[in-house]
């Protein structure tokens, strides 16, 4: 992003991802704790007691060479947990179990879709840290304000993602999250939630002067739990940093939060550096080695990944790129669409056509029906093979173009089928010959000032008889046969 054409946006991004694993991190607690009563899934380990020591979830590490080789990084054959100092309430021991100078993945990258453009991020490292507890922020009838902790969080296996400052505008961060949650949710490793706080970005952002390479200070933003909320706080804190510089002051380095309210970042305190962290190796547990017999048996594993099943979508189904894209943006999108696509007759041949219908259907009514009602796709009422057989019953005649948006929004409400629901309203399509005559007819005798201009040779009054048509049987009537119908009346009325 080049503001105007005196400086250019640098983006790195920070991305905390829960895992998804039955225990903890470093002991056996449960790793579901959203549910439980505060200080309640809590152990000796995780409450930090004295004389406890700590056990490496396998599972946890197992996720982060996952991700490290759908993200193409290299694997390192041994890594080490540090510990990274610094004094919080919601750090139970007063330290957090990470990684410093050996993560488990570094030197990795994925690609992004902007503006028809596909980009290369670069990957810096992929490591294995413990979540923290989580503060309550109170206030009493008398306005003093007190902190509650909730140690149910604490433990919880945490992957952090480091990109390197490769990102130019708020929308290449987004695409990034978004390409980056995909991987995670594909994988199965993550949930990739970002509204209850399981997928988390902290953004690093500065300015420098276009054509420079030299990175200039940068502050850090916290406390965005959204897409549009990265984007926001992004482009609030360019203008920020702009504005500043104009104005011959120099910016600092600290890290900032996000005030969605406001649309504005916050100081909140001057940013560390590593040293001020005095990390040190974890005393408690061992290096890890990592053979390459295990990471050759999860890469075997590995499931097809976004970037992969668009492609498929595209040579297979012939979709354009841009309904690929947005199919395989999400796992559960991806999986309801050929689900769909293929709970029909397994010898009929899946034409294009028939993919597109399905892919029109569901980024289309059933997008926004699930936008106004809030819920997620996995949790609509219209089954993969329902839409499958809707779709059917309108390339079969069975139910009109006009009709099918009501008999859907109908499925879409009771999660009835769209024969029952069509039969029922009398949505079904009209193929009587003698009804459709007598409703020309009609219509042509109602209409005399639209067949004159016909016959005068005003060929689009034909659109405005087939709409009266449609009118009349309540959108039962096939468009095409319709059409045959009025052009032989209006012939052989031109004739007689």
């Amino acid at each position: 992003m080049v503001i105007g054409t005196k400086y250019e946006t640098v983006i790195g991004l920070e991305v905390h991802a829960q895992l998804l694993t039955r225990s903890k991190m470093f002991c056996a607690c449960p790793a579901e704790y959203v549910q439980g009563e505060p200080n309640t899934v809590v152990c000796p380990v995780c409450l930090a007691l004295p004389g406890v020591l700590p056990v490496i979830n396998r599972r946890a590490v197992e996720c982060v060479i996952m991700t490290g080789l759908a993200l193409n990084a290299d694997i390192a054959g041994s890594t080490q947990f540090h510990r990274k100092n610094y004094p919080y309430p919601d750090l139970m021991k007063g330290y957090q179990i990470s990684q410093y100078d050996e993560p488990i993945a570094s030197g990795g990258w994925l690609t992004i879709d902007v503006d028809g453009e596909r980009k290369r991020i670069g990957v810096a490292r992929v490591h294995l840290e413990e979540d923290v507890a989580k503060l309550q922020h109170r206030q009493d009838p008398g306005g003093d304000g007190y902190s509650l902790v909730d140690v149910n969080r604490s433990g919880i296996p945490l992957m952090e993602t480091v990109s390197e400052p490769d990102i130019r505008s708020p929308e290449e961060a987004r695409q990034y999250l978004m390409s980056l949650r995909a991987i995670l949710q594909y994988l199965g490793v993550s949930t990739g939630n970002m509204e209850d706080g399981s997928f988390r970005c902290d953004a690093n952002v500065s300015i420098r002067p276009a054509g420079s390479t030299e990175l200039f200070t940068r502050t850090e933003i916290k406390n965005m739990n959204s897409l549009r909320a990265v984007y926001r706080a992004l482009e609030y804190e360019v203008e920020r940093q702009t504005k500043v510089v104009e104005e011959g002051g120099q910016v600092v380095q600290e890290t900032r939060g996000w005030v969605e309210e406001r649309g504005v970042t916050m100081s909140q305190r001057t940013k560390e550096f590593a040293h001020d962290y005095r990390y040190f190796p974890e005393p408690d547990l061992p290096p890890l080695s990592v053979s390459r017999e295990w990471v050759e048996e999860l890469r075997a594993g590995l499931p097809e990944l976004p970037g992969a099943r668009r492609d498929r979508f595209v040579s297979e189904y012939s979709l354009s790129a841009y309904d690929a894209g947005l199919l395989t943006a999400s796992k559960d999108t991806a999986d309801y669409f050929e689900e769909s696509l293929q709970a029909g007759d397994s010898k009929t041949e899946i034409l294009p056509a028939k993919a597109k219908a399905i892919a029109n259907w569901m980024m289309g009514d059933m997008a926004g029906l699930l936008n106004a009602s809030g819920i997620e796709l996995e949790d609509a009422r219209i089954t993969p093979h329902a839409l499958r057989n809707f779709t059917d019953l309108i390339d079969s005649g069975v139910i009109s173009g006009p009709a099918a948006k009501a008999v859907f929004e109908e499925m879409f409400r009771s999660g009835r089928g769209a024969m029952a629901i069509a039969e029922e309203q009398g949505l079904t399509q009209l193929n009587d010959d003698s009804q459709l005559r007598d409703a020309v007819e009609r219509v042509i005798q109602g209409n005399s000032q639209a067949v004159q201009d016909y016959l005068g040779g005003k060929e689009t009054a034909i659109k405005f008889l087939l709409g009266q048509v449609m009118k009349e049987t309540r959108g039962r009537a096939n468009p095409a046969s319709v059409t045959q119908l009025l052009e032989e009346n209006l012939k052989a009325g031109a004739k007689g």
